[in-house]
């Protein structure tokens, strides 16, 4: 996958900031990272992620901070490295980030990072205890950006955003959010926060030890790496079709997820799926709940699970369960 040149300009000029604190010329790593310094005061410049990735990781290493000058102390190289360690026991994705997030408290209490689940949503969120300055806007967007990718990385899925919040006006280059937080974005929240199905936190950690140490001598990728594979897609639109039963096309579907219809149905054949045999079991388990749970006329049930007539409903039932719709409720509600 070809990077997108859609990472801010203004992004390198808060991160060049940790260089003049420091006192050291920031010219040869933006020669490496292949920016044009006659490209830096240009509002509607961008750069690919994986030269950011480059010019963040040239910073952190000659400056010897991670948190490129955020914090009131300096989170020497490998700080990150160590809490990604200290996850990887956990049994689920659940335990790793609120492990991550307790954690990172031991590297600064300038920020705080919760983790809270409510009505089936996770949120984490990113609390300011500390004037961060100019590099606020990328202290967040790194922070948040790198939980995120952390997360992916750890259970190897892709974890779908529902809505990500930042505590400022919308930048000038807002347009670049969606493409670095894919989902609906919006500006001056109260804080800083990323919302995802909490299904997510349940999944298992898929990484050992071996992994963590070939993932850590490349560790940027985590914040530009494009997960394909969504583990948690094939429930979220069972979900969907059971709660929302008009929203049964690939388009509704795809918009309720945030995404494109194209990608909804390469994930489906990723996880070996297709959204019409989803469709059909959902038909099929809705049609048997009405079936032995009431007494509306089974012509009625078959036009609620979607079908034209009750004589198809008949057919295709028969071909789920090997009876025909009487003979099921029969079996049963016996003397009904």
């Amino acid at each position: 996958m070809n990077p997108v040149a859609a990472t801010p300009m203004a992004f390198v000029r808060q991160l060049l900031l940790a260089y003049g604190r420091h006192g050291v010329d920031a010219g040869p790593a933006l020669a490496r990272a292949q920016i044009a310094p006659a490209e830096l005061a240009n509002p509607a410049a961008t750069i690919t992620s994986r030269q950011l990735e480059r010019l963040a990781g040239e910073a952190m290493h000659e400056l010897d901070d991670e948190g490129l000058g955020w914090f009131a102390r300096r989170l020497p190289w490998g700080s990150y490295g160590m809490l990604a360690r200290a996850s990887l026991s956990a049994p689920t994705l659940g335990v790793a980030l609120r492990r991550w997030c307790r954690h990172h408290r031991l590297l600064t209490d300038d920020v705080e990072l919760t983790l809270e689940v409510a009505q089936g949503m996770a949120t984490v969120t990113l609390r300011e205890h500390r004037d961060i300055g100019p590099s606020r806007e990328f202290c967040l967007v790194t922070l948040l950006r790198n939980l995120h990718g952390l997360a992916c990385w750890l259970i190897d899925s892709r974890i779908a955003l529902r809505q990500a919040e930042f505590p400022f006006p919308a930048p000038p280059h807002q347009s670049a959010y969606p493409v670095l937080f894919p989902g609906p974005v919006f500006f001056d929240a109260p804080v800083a926060a990323l919302r995802f199905d909490a299904g997510y936190l349940a999944l298992p950690l898929r990484r050992d030890d071996q992994a963590v140490g070939a993932m850590l001598r490349d560790a940027l990728q985590l914040i530009v790496r494009p997960y394909r594979r969504d583990r948690l897609l094939v429930q979220q639109i069972r979900a969907l079709l059971h709660s929302q039963p008009g929203a049964a096309t690939a388009n509704a579907l795809a918009h309720a997820l945030n995404l494109s219809t194209r990608t909804l149905h390469r994930q489906l054949r990723e996880e070996g799926a297709s959204l019409q045999a989803l469709k059909d079991d959902v038909r099929r388990e809705r049609a048997m709940d009405a079936l032995g749970r009431s007494q509306r006329p089974i012509k009625q049930v078959a036009q609620a699970v979607g079908f034209g007539s009750e004589k198809s409903f008949a057919r295709a039932f028969r071909q789920w369960t090997g009876e025909s719709p009487a003979d099921y409720r029969r079996r049963l509600q016996p003397g009904r």
